[in-house]
This record gives structure tokens, C-alpha cells and sequence, in this order.
């Protein structure tokens, strides 16, 4: 691809030479604003998941530096820069002449370098032209667009994991609370003779070492909230409460379509994109070099451009392959997951009723208060269970749709 990127930096030096272009009108400005709009305004310290891109696209530096540098390019005005080359062409065509009417003029290092400014102008004029140069600047923005995506899609990526790291860490909570109850238990059962020092010791244990994870959690989560905050335009150290993610509904996952969605996520992909442009490429070079080499079978050189060429063919093909099978898998979690969470829905109800038999249970005095916190936890054990796979879904389901509409493939 880089033949096609030299027409585009010729070009983008023209414009701080010639100052051409103009601001966006404000029909742009208007679209800008609205695809920055939250749905409904987070209240302070909070984030929702639905605003997280919005709040990304005017506050994260790096989103918006790339928003600046595509707006750069869209601003140009090609038939005002065609009109300024032509005017710079003929200003060096005049200056040339003028040079060639003192004798020797023409070999000086002055008149030298007026052509090759000549021949750099001409060759972007010419570029403009064909449409070449504007082609090359919407290829440019189409992969600007694109890093914008990844920074949006690797946001949304951070939010989900740092609300999987609160909910480990409510986890460790309550299973730190248990096994507080635990030692007591075991403690009185030492007094009594019941077990030996070495098994208060490791239970004890336990308890510290659960610490510890859920202190290492806690780290984690706090390293991931200074850098949502960046991302969004916060205080590094400012306190951030994460809203619940959007659910997944029936309908979304009726909608689904493998075939269909996967037609559109190749088209959207860039990275397909630009491996299309990288096969046109090699065929063009191929063309050239068994041109010159008059495509003579019997000439080795000849022989190695026509594997070459296969080779860039073969490449072309096995990344459209590898696009599928990574769409597929998506579709394929999507529906995985879905299942899991039916699940993990039925063990929940059953928890449920188990613990309603406790407390009846616990009521009449058949079983303990520690027998009836050991319900309460697996309760709290088939909760997190449900949460996580409905996080696991919303996961699954959000990639899918990062790659429908915007060509993405996670990982």
C-alpha cells in the first residue's frame, strides 16, 4: 500500500504550502453533535454504558486528536487546491523560463530544484486529476475511523471488566463474612477439644489469604477506574459508580443473523479493506515487473514475480477466511452463552426455593443459624452466577455487534 499513500503525503505537505482548505460547515458540525450526544445525562461520579462512547468521544485525548486529524483531511477543498497548483505550476514554469534566458542558468542547483518542485506539484495535480488523491484521503479517514472504533469498542471492553472486578470483590466479601463465621465455629470446637491447633491455623490462613486476592481485586479495579476516567474526561482519581449493562433482549438475539451480518461485517471491516488494497497492489506490480520481463515462461525472474503473485492471492484469501471463521465463533458464543444463562436462571429459582426451605427450617428449629447462612451464600453463589453470564452475554453480543457495524473482531 505504500504507492498509494505517497500521492496522499505529497499532498498533505501541499496544503501547509499552499494553505488551502477550509473549515467544516456547520451541516457537519450538526452530525458531529449528535453522534456525541448521551442518551440521558450521567449524573456526577456515575457512568452509564450507553453514554460510555459519547463521553470517550469528548474527553479521551487520543479520540478526539484522531476526530481533529480526519476533519483536516475533510475540510480540503480539491477544486481550490487543483486551482492552486495550477497557479504554482505556472508561477515555476515562469520562474524556469526566465532562468533559461541567462546562459547556464539551466545547470544551476537553483533551476534544478524548481524542477523537482515542478515534477512534485505536477505529479499531485495529475493525482487530483484522476481522483486518485481524493480516493487515497477517504482510504486515509476510513482507517482513522477505524482506530477510532478500536479505542471506542477497547473502552467498552474496560467498563465490563471493571464491573467483573466489583462484583469478584462483593464476592470475596461475603465469602470473607462466611468464613469469619467459619472460625468461630472451628474456634469453639478447639476449645472444646474438637480439632486440633493446626486446623484453627490453616482456617485462619484461609482468611489471610483470601485478603490478600481480594486486596489484589481491589488494586485492579481501581487501576482500570483512573483509566476509564481518563477516557472519558475525568480526574484520574475521581470516585466513578459503574451502572448496570444493558440487557440483552430475546429480540436482539432473534434478530441475529449469521449470514446477512457476516456479508455486512466484511464490508465494514477495513482490515479486509485493506488487504483488498494490498492484493490490487501486488497485481499491479505483477503487471509491471512480466511486462518488462515480456511474461516469458522459460525466465526464472519471471517465474519467482508469478509466485510472488500467487503468494499475495493466497494471503488475500486466507485472511477473508480467517474474517469468517472469527465472525462465526462470535455468532456461535453468542448463542453459547445464551444457553448458560438460561442456566444459571433455572439453578437460581431452585436456590431460591432451597433457602425458603431454610428459613422454615430454621423457624422450627430443625437447623442452625450457621446451616441457614450456608443457604443464604449458595443463594448468593447461584446470583453471581446468573450476573456473570448475563455479563458473558452482553460480552458476546456486543462484540458480535462491533463487528457487524464496524467490521471489529475482539482479540
Amino acid at each position: 500500500m505504500k504507492k498509494r499513500w505517497t500521492a496522499l503525503l505529497l499532498a498533505l505537505a501541499m496544503l501547509s504550502a499552499l494553505a488551502v482548505g477550509a473549515l467544516a460547515d456547520e451541516q457537519k458540525k450538526d452530525e458531529t453533535a449528535a453522534e456525541t450526544a448521551q442518551t440521558a445525562p450521567d449524573a456526577e461520579g456515575t457512568l452509564r454504558f450507553e453514554n460510555l462512547s459519547a463521553r470517550m468521544k469528548t474527553g479521551y485525548y487520543t479520540v478526539m486528536s484522531l476526530e481533529e486529524n480526519i476533519a483536516a483531511i475533510e475540510c480540503i477543498d480539491y477544486d481550490k487546491m487543483y486551482e492552486d497548483l495550477r497557479d504554482g505550476l505556472n508561477q515555476i514554469a515562469e520562474a524556469q523560463w526566465m532562468m533559461l534566458q541567462i546562459p547556464g542558468a539551466g545547470e544551476t542547483y537553483t533551476y534544478k530544484s524548481l524542477q523537482d518542485q515542478y515534477d512534485t506539484l505536477r505529479k499531485t495535480f495529475d493525482d487530483i486529476k484522476e481522483g486518485k488523491l481524493q480516493q487515497d484521503n477517504a482510504d486515509l479517514v476510513r482507517q482513522l475511523r477505524n482506530a477510532q472504533a478500536s479505542l471506542l469498542a477497547a473502552g467498552e471492553s474496560l467498563y465490563v471488566g471493571l464491573l467483573a472486578l466489583e462484583d469478584q470483590s462483593a464476592a470475596l466479601t461475603r465469602q470473607n463474612a462466611a468464613l469469619d463465621r467459619t472460625i468461630e465455629e472451628v474456634k469453639l470446637r478447639y476449645e472444646l477439644g474438637q480439632v486440633s491447633a493446626m486446623t484453627l491455623q490453616q482456617t485462619e490462613a484461609g482468611k489471610a489469604q483470601m485478603e490478600s486476592g481480594k486486596a489484589a481485586i481491589d488494586a485492579a479495579a481501581a487501576q482500570l477506574r483512573r483509566q476509564l476516567n481518563a477516557m472519558i474526561g475525568e480526574e484520574l482519581t475521581a470516585p466513578l459508580t459503574l451502572n448496570a449493562l444493558p440487557e440483552v433482549t430475546a429480540e436482539q438475539l432473534a434478530a441475529m443473523d449469521v449470514e446477512k451480518d457476516l456479508e455486512k461485517a466484511k464490508a465494514a471491516s477495513y482490515d479486509l479493506y485493506a488487504a483488498k488494497l494490498t492484493l490490487e497492489d501486488a497485481d499491479e506490480e505483477y503487471k509491471d515487473k512480466a511486462g518488462d520481463l515480456g511474461y516469458n515462461k522459460d525466465n526464472y525472474e519471471y517465474i519467482a514475480v508469478k509466485h510472488q503473485w500467487q503468494a499475495a492471492q493466497y494471503t488475500y484469501n486466507a485472511a477473508v477466511q480467517n474474517f469468517e471463521l472469527s465472525f462465526r465463533s462470535l455468532y456461535d458464543s453468542v448463542q453459547s452463552y445464551a444457553s448458560a444463562l438460561n442456566a444459571a436462571k433455572v439453578s437460581l429459582e431452585c436456590e431460591r426455593s432451597d433457602l425458603a426451605a431454610a428459613q422454615l427450617r430454621y423457624e422450627q428449629g430443625t437447623i442452625s443459624e450457621n446451616a441457614l447462612h450456608t443457604a443464604e451464600d449458595e443463594l448468593y453463589t447461584a446470583q453471581d452466577t446468573v450476573s456473570g453470564a448475563e455479563r458473558d452475554l452482553f460480552t458476546a453480543y456486543n462484540n458480535y455487534r462491533w463487528a457487524v457495524d464496524y467490521g471489529l473482531l475482539a482479540g
